[in-house]
C-alpha cells in the first residue's frame, strides 16, 4: 500500500493549491502514467476515470486562496496533501511525495523524491489527478469571474493575466499575499 502524493498549482496568482493521492491497485495496470506536465490536456482527461476507477483508493485536496495568504503556500500545499490523504479513507504503508520536502503529521513513514512524477507510477497518478482536477475548479472560477482568461492560463502569471488585474483589480480567487497581485492593491 504505496501512496503517491503531487500538487498543481503552487506558482500561479489565482485558484486554489490541488494535491492527489493515490494509491494504485498492483492488479490492475494504468498505461501511459507520467508527470501530468508531459500529457497532453486530453490524454490527462482520459486517464483521470480510469485512474479513480483502478486505485484501490485515492483522494483530492484543496487550499484556498485565503488559505494560502494565511500560511504561504508552501505550507498551503502541505495542508492540502494532508486532506488529500484524509480524504482516501485508506492509510498507506509508505507515502511517496513529489519533490524535496515532506508535511508533517503525515499517518504513516514518508519519502520525498525529486521528480517523482517521472519515476514513481503512483505520485505519477496523483500529479494527474491534482492537475486535472484543479483544471476543471479553474474553469468553474473562470465563469464566475470573466475577464480574467482563467481558462486560459489557469491562473498563471501571463501578460493577459497581468493585464487583466491592472484593469479589474484582484477578485476572491486571486493570491492576495502574491507579489503581481500585492503590486495591484498598493497601487489602488
Amino acid at each position: 500500500m504505496i501512496c503517491g502524493i503531487d500538487e498543481a498549482g503552487r506558482g500561479p496568482w489565482a485558484g486554489p493549491v490541488t494535491a492527489a493521492a493515490v494509491i494504485l491497485d498492483p492488479a490492475q495496470s494504468v498505461t501511459g502514467l507520467t508527470d501530468s506536465k508531459k500529457l497532453t490536456e486530453a490524454r490527462r482527461e482520459a486517464l483521470y476515470p480510469e485512474i479513480k476507477a483502478k486505485a484501490l483508493g485515492y483522494g483530492i485536496g484543496w487550499a484556498s486562496p485565503d488559505e494560502i495568504d494565511a500560511f504561504n503556500i508552501r505550507e498551503a500545499t502541505f495542508l492540502a496533501m494532508r486532506r488529500a490523504v484524509a480524504i482516501m479513507g485508506l492509510v498507506p504503508e509508505l507515502i511517496l511525495v513529489d519533490g524535496n520536502a515532506l508535511p508533517a503529521t503525515l499517518p504513516c513513514p514518508a519519502k520525498a523524491i525529486v521528480k517523482g512524477d517521472l519515476t514513481e507510477p503512483s505520485i505519477s497518478a496523483a500529479s494527474i489527478l491534482a492537475k486535472v482536477a484543479r483544471d476543471r475548479a479553474m474553469e468553474e472560477l473562470a465563469n464566475r469571474f470573466p475577464g480574467y482568461g482563467l481558462r486560459r492560463h489557469k491562473g498563471y502569471g501571463t501578460a493577459e493575466h497581468a493585464e487583466a488585474l491592472e484593469s479589474l483589480g484582484p477578485c476572491s480567487c486571486h493570491r492576495k499575499s502574491f507579489a503581481p497581485v500585492q503590486r495591484v492593491l498598493k497601487a489602488a
